[in-house]
């Protein structure tokens, strides 16, 4: 297949591009500086020079491809409104660009905030309100309508590996700035996990052998304890591991007291998908996080 894939250069993307020329498919990739477009090129992939704000260069690209995957996101918490505003009309745009062809559009979204007190379904649908403005899952769900046929990959909280720039770095940062790697209560709210590479395999297979309107879960660990995550950071900065005070975390006390169980069990099934990268205490340990 030729895949238009947005994100093309960034921590998942670029792993999505790998692994769909690796598996015989053609990619675009979108690239918006003259580095991410040499990176593409390097990696076998053609260029798409362009914004997530250029609505047409998006419609454009997607009516040239056979599929889209769409990875791209502006993690810029203090502007996250913003960001989530953009990404409903990326997806429109994306969606403009292959109605009525019944072509895939995979769009991302994560696990975490789906259920309480319980592991997360695929059939689990995300929280809508006024505080929670990403709504990817439900403009993708309004494109099957128009003839696209649209999913989402959801990505586990921790997606780790070489290069992460997520929640396991923002961790490190606040151990570091304030002298020990803490976790709120008892420790015992989990995060589920997966690596790159691994949910770069989701994204291929929910391409080649996935449903429209379905839900596919990136996730290889189902839960992993915060407050071992905790421990691995405290021993790769020599530093105490203690329970503190939400408010030590700041802004990002939410995500350290979530607890983000998640099940995979009906991805794995749908897509035949295995994983079989290292888990988040392994990447944490040994894939140069410090």
């Amino acid at each position: 297949m030729r895949v238009f894939v947005t994100g093309a250069t960034g921590f998942v993307g670029s792993a999505v591009v790998q692994e769909l020329l690796a598996h015989g498919h053609q990619v675009l990739g979108l690239a918006r500086s003259d580095d991410g477009a040499a990176a593409l090129k390097a990696a076998g992939a053609e260029v798409v020079r362009g914004v997530l704000e250029d609505a047409d260069a998006l419609s454009r690209a997607a009516a040239s491809a056979d599929g889209v995957i769409h990875t791209a996101f502006n993690h810029d918490f203090s502007r996250f409104a913003e960001s989530c505003d953009l990404d409903r009309r990326a997806i429109e745009a994306l969606g403009e660009g292959l109605a009525g062809s019944d072509k895939p559009l995979l769009v991302t979204s994560g696990t975490a905030r789906l259920a309480a007190g319980r592991a997360a379904l695929e059939t689990d649908l995300p929280v809508e309100g006024p505080g929670l403005p990403r709504v990817s899952e439900a403009t993708a769900a309004n494109l099957l309508s128009k003839g696209v046929r649209a999913s989402t990959v959801r990505l586990a909280p921790s997606t780790h590996g070489a290069g992460d720039h997520g929640f396991v770095p923002m961790l490190i940062d606040i151990a570091r700035r304030t002298g020990v790697s803490a976790y709120i209560g008892d420790g015992e709210n989990r995060w589920s996990g997966v690596h790159r590479l691994d949910a770069a395999k989701v994204y291929r297979l929910a391409l080649e052998r996935g449903v429209g309107g379905e839900r596919y879960h990136a996730v290889a660990e189902d839960g992993v304890a915060f407050r071992d995550i905790a421990a691995a950071i405290g021993r790769g900065l020599n530093l105490p591991v203690e329970s503190r005070p939400a408010e030590h975390f700041g802004w990002f006390a939410l995500f350290a007291g979530m607890d983000a169980l998640t099940s995979s069990a009906w991805t794995r099934e749908a897509l035949g998908w295995t994983p079989t990268g290292p888990g988040l205490i392994e990447d944490i340990e040994t894939a140069g996080y410090f």
